[in-house]
């Protein structure tokens, strides 16, 4: 039988057997039977790998095995009702974070629900890991901005609420154990905790859990405070207990007598807290009038101005310190009644009234309580509070639930459109989603933007264009001066997303004298339209269009940035189209092709062929449809579930052929594309997955290659609505590895 070590700090477990802890930490989980013995076997795993051996990074003590602070992290959870694929995460975690355990060995024995809230919490670990531990370039005296990147990053990462609370779980062993360790590596530890992780418990609404992260991390980074408080509440501990309970017991009384229903409780101040409003307030330790406090829950709005009416007919009020936030609700909606008074013995007493609704509001809805006690900066609901609000509501259904399955209950994740990614030293910096190393870089200074040449992302080159995601380290290379690339102003090639980075660029390129700028821009034009071949076109016509007095100006605003080439290209095409121009100056080779249908509806995927909706089924846009080719009626379109389109579809499967809706006819023009390359394995499928992506019609293609020269050419016949499509797929071809020319061929 496995014995729980006696020199461990769960002392409350003393001598019992892991079998006895299992069953007593099951009861508070109320786990099934079924449960029970997935913790046992859980637990018997991570002890068979660690057992004595396996000492827990954060743990100092002597005997405090990763086991043991598996075991306490379980009982953490326990208390916040998680299931039993959390606490088995959650014993088994500290093995496979140390390398004690693989992964895989914990997906083979207990599933991938399990496997997957395992490395989820790695992922979050990992931000500690990135940072220099010997600077503060995170975990120090960092900005309030760094310290809620972090935050934010933390929670972007996590898809599941059950990874967050295993991590505070872990987070809240490792400043338990750090009483034993080095004080450099205890207020190590303290920083993280105060700055990242009890903010994190705070917004979840864990407040038992926030409280003592607090608490202990003001401990090891203020000592001489909070001994100082700590001692101060310490000769009044019994005291102050005895007297919430006498307050309680009166109020509970006069409440009664006037047929009220209420719900009565103290409400103990921590001493971190206390400190910080002694510090905000500038106040002494006998003016924090809130250290005894009791907080009234009432059914109904006009109850709580009885009930108010109540404590102000027993005990005095003191001036100035009374809110009345139900008349005037907090600019984030908060609701409730202060005050302050003179309780019994002259003491001061803090009372809070407030419907239960307005308590739910305020402890768990879009007001939460840590919204309003954040002073510093006033955020608006932006995607990282809406996921803390989808957090914190899978908290509240499954207590509702009763401690249902908690991946039955677990809805989609809500999409961030920010990401956080750290810079080679541990800061964290914000950016827009489907942001760039580009970007990254004019984030962090125009100059290093400027002088960008390449880009390494968790070590390794990326291209210039790769998008970053949250977590990701990025470090810039760069030139010994300034010569950034036009390229990275084509939106078609997705260099930049971000504005800052894109008007500061412009403005790089508006400084150059206008000689250059002219030649530049002839440069540019005579490039493009080249590669389109479009070689009849009126520039001083061009030039008119887009309101400029001559050519010049036309080559000099490219060479600027004030004009986009894409731009001019646009402008152009209204003298390409025959029907917007009455004297088009070129056009697109080829006849245009309506792609439609012939009905009232448009189908994708018939081409030119005659097609009619099925009345056996009758589909309207919007239901699922596939095409079946008749002979001498052109394409049939059925539901896709369509009884008589699947009996067809047994008989003759060659016959058939996928289709959609489309919203409207579209007229493309024939194109050929001559691209040259160094030969290479997987050119031809990157070629056509790019076309794919772009959502190209492919009518042939020709492949030819020199094994001499290890080069090959390629003729593809393509379909296009305009120049503009017809550009942007040449760039984006251009920009392919071993490309080296891409132009429309006559």
């Amino acid at each position: 039988m496995v014995k729980i070590r006696q020199d461990h700090p769960l002392d409350h477990l003393g001598e019992v057997n892991l079998a006895e802890w299992v069953k007593r930490i099951s009861a508070r989980a109320h786990f099934a039977d079924k449960s029970i013995l997935e913790l046992s076997r859980a637990c018997k795993l991570a002890y068979s790998v660690s057992g004595s051996e396996g000492k827990s990074e954060f743990a100092w003590g002597e005997g405090y095995t990763a086991f043991h602070a598996g075991l306490e992290m379980a009982e953490i959870l326990a208390d916040l009702q998680l299931d039993c694929s959390s606490l088995c995460a959650a014993v088994l975690y500290r093995e496979v974070r140390e390398a004690i355990l693989p992964l895989e060995t914990v997906r083979e024995h207990h599933g991938e629900t399990v496997a997957t809230l395992i490395s989820g919490v790695q992922k979050m670990a990992a931000i500690s890991g990135l940072t220099n531990p010997s600077s503060e370039a995170v975990f120090g005296q960092q900005s309030k901005e760094q310290s809620e990147n972090v935050r934010k990053m933390l929670v972007a990462m996590v898809d599941d609420v059950r990874v967050a609370l295993i991590k505070l779980a872990e987070r809240t062993c490792a400043i338990r154990a750090a009483k034993k360790a080095p004080i450099e590596k205890r207020q190590r530890v303290a920083r993280e905790v105060s700055e990242i992780y009890a903010p994190l418990a705070h917004r979840l609404g864990i407040g038992h859990i926030k409280w003592e992260l607090e608490d202990l991390s003001f401990r090891y980074l203020h000592p001489f405070d909070y001994k100082y408080i700590a001692k101060l509440l310490d000769e009044r501990r019994v005291d102050r207990e005895n007297y919430i309970d006498s307050v309680i017991r009166l109020l509970h009384e006069a409440i009664e007598n006037e047929n009220i229903e209420a719900d009565l409780f103290g409400r103990a101040k921590h001493i971190f807290s206390i400190w910080r409003k002694m510090r905000r307030k500038n106040i002494s330790f006998s003016e924090v009038y809130d250290i005894r406090a009791v907080r009234i829950l009432v059914n109904t709005e006009r109850e709580c101005y009885t009930v108010l009416g109540l404590v102000h007919s027993l005990w005095r009020n003191i001036p100035h310190e009374f809110d009345d936030y139900i008349a005037n609700p907090k600019e984030n909606g908060y609701r409730s009644l202060h005050t302050a008074v003179n309780g019994p013995a002259n003491r001061v007493l803090e009372v809070q009234i407030r419907t239960k609704e307005m308590h739910d509001e305020a402890e768990y809805g879009v007001c939460a309580h840590w919204r309003y006690k954040d002073t510093d900066t006033k955020e608006q609901v932006d995607s990282y509070e809406q996921k803390i609000e989808w957090l914190r509501q899978v908290l509240e259904w499954h207590d509702e639930l009763g401690g249902s399955p908690w991946d039955d209950q677990l809805p989609k994740v809500i999409d961030q459109d920010r990401s956080y990614v750290f810079t080679p030293d541990g800061h964290i910096v914000d950016l827009p989603s489907k942001a760039t190393p580009v970007d990254f870089a004019f984030r962090i200074h125009s100059e290093l933007g400027l002088r960008c040449r390449g880009a390494k992302v968790n070590s390794r080159i990326v291209p210039l264009n790769h998008t970053l995601k949250t977590a990701d380290q990025v470090e810039i290379l760069t030139g010994k001066r300034n010569a950034p690339s036009r390229d990275w102003l084509n939106s078609n090639l997705g260099y930049i997303t971000t504005s800052r980075a894109r008007s500061r660029l412009q403005a790089w390129f508006r400084e150059l004298d206008r000689d250059q700028s002219i030649d530049d821009g002839r440069a540019l034009l005579d490039h493009e339209f080249r590669r389109l071949a479009v070689d009849n076109l009126d520039y001083e016509l061009l030039a008119q269009k887009l309101h400029l007095k001559s050519l010049e100006d036309l080559y000099a605003a490219v060479g600027k940035a004030d004009i986009s080439v894409e731009r001019v290209i646009q402008v152009s095409q209204k003298l390409v189209d025959p029907e917007q121009s009455s004297e088009p100056v070129v056009s697109l080779v080829g006849k245009a092709s309506d792609v439609h249908s012939g009905s009232d509806v448009y189908i994708d995927g018939v081409g030119n062929l005659m097609s009619s909706i099925a009345q056996c089924c009758n589909p309207i846009p919007g239901d699922r449809i596939s095409g079946y080719i008749t002979v001498g009626r052109g394409v049939s379109i059925h539901k896709a579930d369509c009884v008589n389109f699947l009996h067809r579809q047994s008989e003759d499967p060659d016959r058939i052929i996928a289709v959609d809706w489309s919203e409207e006819p579209q007229k493309l023009y024939p194109v050929m594309v001559q691209v040259e390359a160094f030969d290479r394995h997987g050119l031809l499928r990157d070629v056509t997955t790019l076309l794919d992506r772009e959502r190209i019609n492919v009518s042939g293609m020709n492949t030819v290659s020199n094994k001499n020269k290890n080069t090959v050419e390629m003729q593809i016949h393509i379909e296009v609505a305009d120049l503009s499509g017809l550009s942007r797929v040449l760039a984006k071809l251009n920009h392919l590895p071993n490309v080296s020319s891409v132009r429309r061929s006559n």
